[in-house]
């Protein structure tokens, strides 16, 4: 049964670690949530360790970097960890060759840094990199369908850096790589991701956060925060995490109303989506 709660500091006994979405929970592109800094700062003041999980498609200290841009607290967070990292790791396993399609936007090239891949077209690929749109402010999946159908013409691996399908950037929605993987997998592609609620972003996340808390950590005791259904949620349970279920994110319209969680809705959103986690709250406090 999930439990409501209003504040982070209501749930007894208090987890280990937290592992923190940004977007949506944290922040919205454009602001940082006050309140939710807070909750941070005053949940690690108290003891706890906090790990922002994203899936971000790019490496942490580019994450870091928007996050000062932003000017979330240093206090607020331990470490990062995001999808981009994740997808690195597999990038220099040299499996996906070294020769890629790559789409996604100037912001998202510090993916590639360091690497030593070549940009190519599909006729000349081993594998397509998908870290989003070159422009999710203008374009949709049917801007991509002429370059994936090229891609999926030479039955060309995909490994997506970010699973999202959608964010929310100050209350207007705007696609993800996610989507142009959904497409390419609809297609009969091969797509492999990395970020939430996929394996290896979490397997990352907890090597990082051993080395936080200075032991193994024990997944029974931390506590996954995000607002996605399909990626924060699901991802924890796969994991064996327990998760806090923020509703005033991606499922708003489906489990709020008034600026507060309907039980009703919420009860038949997680049903719907078979999903059980430990506590919902409407905003990170």
């Amino acid at each position: 049964m999930t439990r409501l709660i209003s504040r982070l500091s209501e749930i007894p006994p208090a987890p280990q670690a937290l592992l923190c979405d940004l977007w949506g929970v944290l922040h919205d592109g454009l602001r940082v949530f006050p309140a939710a800094a807070e909750a941070l700062v005053s949940y690690r003041a108290r003891g706890g360790k906090v790990l922002l999980l994203t899936n971000a498609p790019r490496p942490a200290p580019s994450v870091i970097a928007q996050l000062e841009a932003l000017g979330a607290p240093r206090e607020a967070y331990d470490g990062v960890v995001s999808s981009g990292d994740a997808t690195r790791a597999e990038l220099d396993s040299g499996r996906w060759g070294r020769r890629v399609v790559f789409i996604g936007a100037e912001k998202d090239e510090p993916l590639l840094e360091g690497l030593p891949l070549e940009r190519v077209a599909p006729e000349a690929a081993e594998s397509v990199l998908c870290a989003g749109f070159a422009d999710d402010a203008s374009e949709t999946v049917a801007d991509y369908v002429e370059l994936l159908t090229r891609c999926r013409a030479r039955n060309l691996p995909m490994l997506c850096a970010n699973p999202d399908l959608l964010i929310h950037r100050g209350g207007r929605e705007v696609p993800c790589a996610g989507a142009l993987a959904d497409w390419y997998a609809r297609e009969g592609g091969e797509v492999v991701f990395t970020g939430k609620p996929h394996r290896p972003i979490y397997d990352l996340a907890l090597k990082r956060l051993g080395e936080i808390l200075g032991e193994a950590p024990d997944p029974a005791r931390i506590l996954a925060v995000g607002d996605g259904p399909a990626t924060d949620v699901l991802g924890a349970a796969q994991a064996g995490i327990p998760a806090l279920f923020v509703t005033g994110g991606i499922a708003v319209q489906e489990t709020m109303r008034d600026g507060e969680i309907r039980p009703d809705l919420l009860e038949a959103f997680l049903k719907r989506h078979d999903l059980a986690p430990a506590f919902a709250m409407a905003h990170l406090a």
